[in-house]
């Protein structure tokens, strides 16, 4: 027993290497062993203690083996089962977010509505109750209340929290305003390859803001004298970045102009958020925004985040590849207009209810019924555009429906370094994807999915089509450590089992 023990660690171990892109030898550097001792280890032939499985989880960032908390770890899926039923779209992950940073800028109580119950948000939430931020869910925890302090302690912050996320350098743009030094973790989240924060710092060096990186922190000083002399052009039409620029615009007590700002669906819902703290903002929906500022924000607000346009879409997809008839309620259509039109043209049988406002007043929500399909591969490529081009996020979901289309589909995900290579694990479940550079893949389909153990990609969006694939494959499969899930999903799994999936939350030790 203790033997297949060491052999199923091993395993994992092996795994979150290899998805990382480290050799054995690489790995052994950074645990200060050798590379032979780290071969026995993946291969079960060496005694390893709690404390080598720590570090090895530290250096890998990937939890191997938890103890001691809740929460899921892996998932056991009985796949081939049809869906049925309607379920209802969350609120957006991204904006909900933003929003958490953007409360930062308010020296008043700030109500947000429906806030998504993630990962991502219960760090973002950590660390700002490590700086002095007091924050509660209410009304049987649907709801979040925020309440800031005076002052801010970012000597007390959480930096583990913040180095899981990227979410954290949004709190750049609130913070040059609050203080004149201050420092900042590195940001994390995703393995997506290298995403440059310069077009933040180019950005917010318009609002005074210089920053130092050094040693796993950035090191920010604000000069009071400067401001924005003219247009702030961006350098990337990019989401974050562009919401950065409207958090230092929103206190900074003149007129702003963003242009080739971003116009997705999570900087809307936070220019809305803005207008209900004050701030007037000119061209929402556009890429040009103008920003009347405030110096000062103090009032006690209430706000509705809209509904997740990729989790739609991940729904979306699930009734897709389980060939099943799905209702998927409150799904954002703005933000999904072209993924709809590339369906259609593919052959997706649905329809689509009258359009009715979100609980923000202005996001425009259908429900949208899905019917299993015969469909054929798009005669273009598949690929992102920024708003109102296909979504970014998006992508990836494409990579399992074009499996279970007829034909042979490229997708070129040319925004993130690594994210069309995790594609490539629904091989091992079947689907024939081949990797043509580090941002291109061809899918031919249709695919009869089968069943596999493997680890969750550590890429939010292609560990959940995973997951959709091996609700597809007849038999038992079991996907590892989806920690990457559970940032961007609430109660994916559960969900799921109410629609006639069967999918079990288990640990290992």
């Amino acid at each position: 027993m203790a033997d297949d023990y060491l052999v199923r660690i091993g395993r994992l171990i092996r795994d979150a290497r290899q998805h990382r892109g480290w050799t054995q030898t690489q790995l052994a550097e950074a645990l200060g062993t050798s590379q032979s001792a780290v071969n026995r280890i993946e291969r079960g032939n060496q005694n390893i203690s709690l404390e080598m499985i720590a570090r090895i989880g530290e250096a890998l960032d990937s939890e191997i083996v938890s103890l001691g908390y809740a929460g899921p770890m892996h998932l056991r899926v009985v796949g081939g089962r049809r869906l049925s039923g309607s379920i209802d779209v969350k609120t957006s992950k991204n904006a909900c977010v933003a929003l958490l940073c953007a409360t930062l800028l308010n020296a008043g109580r700030t109500t947000l509505r429906r806030v998504a119950r993630i990962e991502e948000v219960y760090r973002i939430l950590e660390v700002l109750g490590s700086i002095g931020v007091r924050t509660r869910w209410i009304n049987d925890g649907n709801d979040l209340e925020i309440v800031p302090p005076a002052e801010l302690d970012l000597d007390s912050m959480d930096t583990e929290a913040a180095r899981r996320t990227r979410s954290v350098i949004m709190f750049l743009g609130p913070l040059l305003h609050r203080m004149d030094h201050f420092k900042l973790p590195y940001a994390g989240g995703c393995d997506l390859g290298t995403r440059t924060v310069t077009p933040h710092m180019t950005a917010l060096r318009h609002f005074g803001l210089e920053i130092t990186a050094t040693d796993g922190t950035y090191i920010a000083e604000v000069d009071r004298s400067v401001a924005p002399k003219r247009a702030i052009v961006l350098t990337e039409r990019g989401d974050t970045v562009t919401e950065n620029a409207l958090l230092a615009a929103a206190r900074h007590d003149g007129v702003t102009v963003i242009r080739n700002a971003s116009s997705n669906y999570m900087v809307q819902d936070l220019c809305f958020f803005l207008e209900e703290l004050g701030v007037r903002v000119d061209g929402i929906g556009t890429t040009t925004l103008t920003v009347h500022g405030a110096a000062h924000i103090e009032r006690d607000v209430d706000f509705a985040p809209s509904e997740d346009p990729v989790e739609a879409m991940s729904l979306l997809a699930a009734a897709v590849v389980t060939e099943s008839e799905l209702t998927i309620r409150r799904v954002p259509v703005e933000f999904l207009e072209i993924e709809l039109a590339v369906l259609e043209e593919m052959g997706l049988d649905h329809e689509r209810s009258a359009e009715y406002a979100a609980d923000n007043g202005r996001t425009r929500l259908i429900d949208l019924t899905v019917r299993p399909s015969k469909l054929q591969a798009p005669l273009d490529k598949i690929h992102p555009m920024p708003f109102p081009g296909l979504n970014i996020d998006n992508v990836p979901f494409f990579a399992a429906i074009a499996a279970s289309a007829q034909g042979q589909t490229l997708i070129h995900d040319w925004v993130y370094d690594n994210r069309a290579i995790y594609l490539t694990d629904l091989n091992r479940l079947g689907a024939q994807v081949k990797l043509l550079d580090p941002h291109r893949v061809l899918v031919d389909g249709p695919t009869r999915w089968r069943s596999s153990e493997m680890m969750c990609p550590p890429a939010l969006r292609p560990a959940v089509v995973v997951l959709l694939a091996m609700m597809a494959a007849e038999g038992t499969s079991v996907l590892r450590n989806v920690y990457v899930i559970n940032r961007g999903y609430e109660d994916l799994a559960e969900r799921l089992n109410s629609l006639g999936a069967q999918i079990e939350i288990f640990r290992d030790i």
